[in-house]
């Protein structure tokens, strides 16, 4: 008898912490400090009575960045997205209306959101692929959308899904080696299918002089498949920074620098299970974002391509023409969408087929995005993160007279993952972005389609946070359009790690 293949399991995820007294990191410790000499002082120059109540206020602040709920959010974040949220309906830039008769003063339904200001172009690489170009001004970034064909895992032997896997973690490690390129993003939308496609294909291939029994059989396919079938479409976007060694550059000279690199880029996907990746193009991707904000447009698009027909749709078009978020939702045409993102990675080993629930269709889930997003880092950032990841922990097991369990483990955690950034591996950032989609016809099925959510998402182990008060944003975000909400926060990540 051979012997068996060992399932490789996954994990040692972390999310560095800074060094600090207690519960606070180094920013926070440094309040604290800066806090007691205020009292001090107060004490030996005015009194008592008003370093008493320096001290309670002191004590709050304190207490805010201290205590935390289940998805490490501090009382001053919550007290923030608060304020935040009672600014944005204060202001009424929740409700969005354009076109013709819309609020807006250019009369077309262009993007709402952080998504406003963008663009669309599109040239042809190397290889005379034409690839869709989304520039977004305001931040200086570009994106660039491949179109992916995943070949499953099905009937596949486990040491392919490992190498697959490993062949994944190293497309992922050298893009920290690709000039100006900053984030990665991965989607899989999984839709009702309408059977249109299939019914295409089969009428296109069917031999008129073929038996009776088989083109009975084919037909009674085309007509039965589509009832409780899906569609499943992967896209990667690519995020590029505008300004490399200093120079920004305009759109026409970073499609040209981008034609010659995006061949190597999709022909590196080939080993990673990805299957063909392509560039999409402008009218691709056109569709693509028109669809996710009207569901009932995208049957319409499919429609017309069964037809034989290619609608002609604009940039500036793709937009709804009406749209409001409330606190835990998301209207938008004829739908409603609720989007969650990641507050955990899953603890402890996992196995390669850990997101495979949340990933595939549901029933009780008509729509559904989620999309992976990647922070990508160089090797000089990586290294430097790991280092002080390493001393923080180190930190805070020997500044404790007792260190806990839970201490000394992040602290084994750190020092393996700097072992394995020395020996070569890559380091990225990632988190996921979750969006469920009902269409208004079915809006009683919205209850059903969140609690389902919610449940896939214990299959993965991981926390899933619903985003209050920002649900246009995280809807943004989740489309396959290399939105990188990171760079957006007005309070650095850098800063709110560092409380």
């Amino acid at each position: 008898m051979g012997e068996s293949v060992r399932e490789r399991t996954y994990g040692n995820w972390r999310q560095p912490r800074s060094a600090g007294l207690w519960n606070l990191g180094l920013l926070g410790t440094a309040m604290l400090m800066a806090g007691i000499i205020v009292v001090i002082v107060t004490v030996a120059t005015v009194g008592l009575v008003p370093a008493v109540g320096e001290l309670v206020l002191l004590a709050l602040g304190l207490t805010s960045l201290m205590v935390r709920d289940r998805h490490g959010r501090t009382g001053i974040e919550l007290v923030g997205v608060r304020v935040g949220w009672w600014r944005a309906r204060s202001r009424g830039t929740h409700l969005y209306r354009s076109g013709p008769l819309g609020r807006t003063p250019w009369g077309t339904c262009q993007l709402p959101g952080l998504l406003a200001q963008s663009r669309l172009s599109e040239a042809q690489d190397s290889w005379g692929r034409p690839f869709a170009l989304i520039e977004l001004p305001s931040m200086g970034h570009f994106s660039v959308v491949l179109a992916t064909e995943p070949e499953g895992a099905s009937l596949v032997d486990q040491e392919q899904i490992d190498i697959w896997v490993a062949r994944w973690g190293d497309w992922l490690a050298a893009l920290g080696d690709e000039p100006g390129l900053i984030a990665a993003a991965v989607t899989v939308e999984t839709a009702p299918d309408t059977g249109r496609r299939l019914r295409q294909v089969v009428e296109a291939k069917l031999d008129p002089n073929a038996p009776p029994l088989a083109q009975s059989v084919l037909r009674e396919v085309v007509e039965s498949a589509p009832a409780g079938s899906a569609s499943i479409r992967v896209w990667i976007a690519l995020v590029f920074m505008a300004a490399t060694r200093g120079r920004r550059r305009d759109g026409d000279e970073f499609a040209r620098d981008l034609a010659a690199r995006l061949p190597g880029l999709t022909q590196r996907l080939q080993g990673t299970g990805a299957g063909g990746a392509r560039p999409m193009t402008a009218q691709e991707l056109c569709e693509v974002v028109r669809g996710a904000y009207d569901p009932a447009a995208a049957r319409t698009i499919e429609e017309a391509h069964a037809q034989g027909a290619t609608p002609t749709l604009r940039w500036s078009d793709v937009g709804p023409a009406g749209a409001e978020a409330s606190w835990g939702a998301y209207r938008h045409d004829g739908a409603t969408s609720v989007s969650w993102m990641m507050s955990a990675a899953p603890r402890g080993e996992v196995h390669s087929s850990i997101l495979w629930k949340l990933l595939a269709p549901h029933r009780e889930v008509g729509r559904k995005r989620v999309t992976l997003v990647y922070r990508v880092l160089d090797p000089g950032v990586a290294a430097r993160i790991v280092e002080a990841d390493k001393r923080n922990a180190d930190f805070r097991v020997h500044s404790a007279t007792r260190p806990s369990e839970h201490s000394l483990r992040e602290q084994r955690a750190a020092l393996a993952t700097a072992q394995e950034e020395a020996r070569g591996a890559g380091l990225v950032d990632f988190g996921v972005i979750v969006t469920a989609t009902v269409e208004h016809a079915a809006v009683d099925q919205l209850a059903a389609a969140e609690a389902t959510v919610e449940n896939l998402a214990a299959t993965a182990r991981i926390n899933l946070r619903r985003v209050y008060g920002s649900q246009d944003s995280a809807f943004a975000a989740g489309l396959p359009l290399g939105l990188v909400l990171a760079r957006h926060l007005k309070v650095p990540q850098e800063i709110r790690s560092a409380l």
